[in-house]
């Protein structure tokens, strides 16, 4: 080991400094899980209804959330009531 890689620290491979980060975020979901709504819903929903209500006006109460486990998958389900064309 040289002196100038001593003091500026060896370079991680790309792939794996990305599998380290994977794994972290991995662990942090699994770990999250035992909740029975994540805390970002209510905020996703809020942005849906902002992005939506650009384009279109939309009722807040038109779109639903929701986060349901099935075997061993999560589906988040997005329900967006679109008003009628006059």
């Amino acid at each position: 080991m040289s002196l100038l890689s001593f003091l500026l620290g060896e370079k991680k491979k790309t792939a794996s400094v990305a599998k380290e980060r994977l794994q972290i975020i991995l662990a942090h979901e699994r770990a999250g899980r035992s909740a029975a709504e994540p805390d970002y819903l209510p905020a996703l929903q809020r942005e849906l209804v902002a992005v939506i209500g650009k384009y279109i006006r939309i009722d807040p109460n038109d779109i639903k959330v929701q986060l349901e486990r099935q075997d061993n998958l999560d589906v988040l389900e997005v329900k967006i009531e679109l008003p009628e064309k006059r």
